[in-house]
């Protein structure tokens, strides 16, 4: 029997399953999912309890509750000088479905999507379902940047493109873009038939400067993606958002509609509990997060390995020893059999990533430590 070859010509995503090849090993130490290690908030917990009491376990409104939405625009305006329309915003099942939506609604087929890389791996299989293709920017030779001057040529070369890709903070970097960068970017998008899907999960863990979204300078041309997963510590809860430009939201919950209906309502009150009453344990979260992330900084040097600095998420990248003559999958593959420390290819994030891998430091402080030690004789006995 045929099936769709869009998904004959997609596999599952080699995160998951260095993820859980690595997890069969005893004794490894994983630092290869990005998943904080922090509990959800007490508050949060609770808000989903007493909507489970009060019997709140029907069919929200396919566009989320109202008072979630309120919630997001209260705390992005608050914590960010974010103005985020609310008609604009839909609940959705965790930034993944949003990112499909965004793809749904803006891709036909033969469309192409602009990325740079590397790049989280999920942006690659939605495309391919979609039916686009991606166009990937090799970010490693401008300190794994998108510049200007690369986003013009490629949008000039390839006028089928629809939509560029941000993410920043970036997985699997964790290096994200100034006000001025922003902006630079945000001056070539204007002028060019294109919307921007700035996905910016990680936009309350940066820790050397502020926030700065391209929404504020192309809020007609962004579809923007945020939840509170890694922030509050609920990636299990699956939810996130979608902000669509003037004129899509019909559409995007049209999309939204025909893959979820909605999303769970008792998860969102614990969301709006979330937004609006633990303020304090996203900045607690981000401390522990920049403490963690110093001691890498710190320490890698002396092991005698070179990376790139994270200025947010919970990443950092890691090059692969000399020896190694970049072969980042052979790194990954002896550092878990023999010195039970799990990290991720690069390779995983596109081309760009080769030679590197991915060093999840949402693990605590003293696993990060036993890691760090693992590294070093590691690394001692290679000579």
């Amino acid at each position: 029997m045929k099936i769709n070859h869009r998904y004959l010509n997609t596999a599952p995503s080699i995160i998951r399953e260095f993820a859980e090849t690595f997890a069969q090993i005893d004794g490894l130490l994983p630092f290869t999912i990005g998943e904080p290690d922090l509990n959800a908030p007490e508050t949060v917990k609770d808000a989903i309890k007493k909507a489970l009491d009060e019997n709140k376990t029907h069919y929200a409104s396919a566009k989320g509750l109202g008072e979630l939405v309120e919630a997001i625009v209260a705390y992005f305006k608050r914590t960010q000088d974010l103005d985020l329309k609310a008609d604009n915003v839909i609940i959705t099942n965790g930034v993944t479905e949003a990112v499909k939506i965004a793809m749904d609604v803006f891709i036909n087929e033969g469309d192409k999507i602009i990325v740079p890389s590397p790049f989280f791996g999920l942006y690659e299989m939605t495309a391919a379902i979609a039916g686009a293709e991606l166009v990937t920017l090799d970010t490693s030779q401008t300190d794994f940047k998108l510049t200007p001057k690369a986003l013009e040529r490629s949008l000039d070369a390839n006028p089928e493109t629809r939509l560029v890709l941000l993410n920043y903070p970036n997985n699997p970097i964790g290096n994200t873009y100034t006000k001025d960068e922003i902006r630079e970017l945000a001056e070539v998008i204007k002028r060019y038939d294109v919307f921007v899907i700035s996905d910016e999960i990680y936009s309350d863990m940066i820790y050397d400067q502020d926030h700065y979204s391209i929404y504020n300078e192309i809020p007609n041309q962004t579809i923007y993606l945020n939840g509170p997963s890694k922030s509050y510590a609920m990636t299990g809860l699956r939810i996130g958002f979608i902000h669509m430009p003037d004129g899509y939201v019909t559409q995007g919950l049209v999309s939204h509609q025909t893959m979820v209906t909605s999303v769970s309502t008792p998860d969102q009150h614990g969301a709006i509990a979330a937004y609006n009453e633990c303020d304090d344990f996203v900045v607690e979260a981000r401390d522990k997060f920049k403490s963690r992330r110093d001691l890498l900084l710190e320490e890698l040097p002396k092991i005698g390995l070179e990376f790139v600095h994270p200025a947010g998420a919970f990443y950092i990248f890691i090059k692969a020893p000399e020896s190694y003559h970049g072969d980042d999958k052979q790194f990954a593959l002896d550092l878990a059999h023999q010195a039970k420390v799990g990290v991720i290819p690069g390779f995983a994030f596109g081309n760009a990533g080769k030679g590197y891998v991915r060093f999840s430091y949402a693990s605590s402080y003293e696993s990060i430590q036993e890691g760090l030690k693992r590294l070093k004789n590691f690394v001692d006995q290679l000579g």
